[in-house]
């Protein structure tokens, strides 16, 4: 069987339930043979990667630059996941170096190494389900590219994606 991939990602700001909810997501998911694909940020990235960290299940953590937030993933953003980058953003043009590292870095936490081997779904959390900041980057390539996107921000959205893992 092929490796299953999920993204896991959202703000950095979460409420505490939602944080506990990614970390159950995070580990069952890992059960089931998934991997985990996120950034390494404060609040919703870390709390799938813990998840998945307390039952060893596979990762990928994708880093805009090695060391972020001292973590010890050296899987970094390459060209190819930066021009894809250039094109997801609405104003790139207007971004420093390093938001476009941070940009680009969630480009592979959607579409891996390769920047061809999509995740089967991205689960996320953004504030009442609005997209803002890098999060947004990942939220619109997934869609573009025929990712469904699960937001725990929305009042169904924990309800969806049940709905959606059944079917798995």
């Amino acid at each position: 069987m092929d490796k299953q991939y999920y993204t896991g990602i959202g703000s950095r700001d979460i409420p505490f339930e939602i944080e506990l909810k990614m970390r159950e997501i995070g580990k069952f998911l890992a059960k089931k043979g998934y991997i985990l694909r996120s950034g390494a940020a404060e609040g919703s990235d870390s709390a799938f990667e813990r998840g998945c960290d307390e039952v060893k299940g596979e990762k990928e953590i994708w880093l805009p630059w090695l060391g972020f937030n001292d973590h010890k993933s050296t899987l970094l953003w390459d060209k190819v996941a930066w021009n894809i980058a250039a094109t997801v953003h609405p104003i790139w043009d207007d971004l420093d170096v390093n938001a476009r590292c941070l940009h680009a870095r969630n480009i592979h936490q959607v579409s891996g190494a390769d920047c061809k081997t999509f995740s089967k779904f991205v689960i996320c959390y953004t504030e009442g389900g609005k997209t803002k900041g890098g999060t947004t980057t990942a939220i619109n390539y997934a869609k573009e590219s025929k990712v469904p996107v699960f937001n725990l921000g929305f009042k169904n959205g924990l309800d969806k994606f049940r709905e959606y893992v059944k079917n798995l």
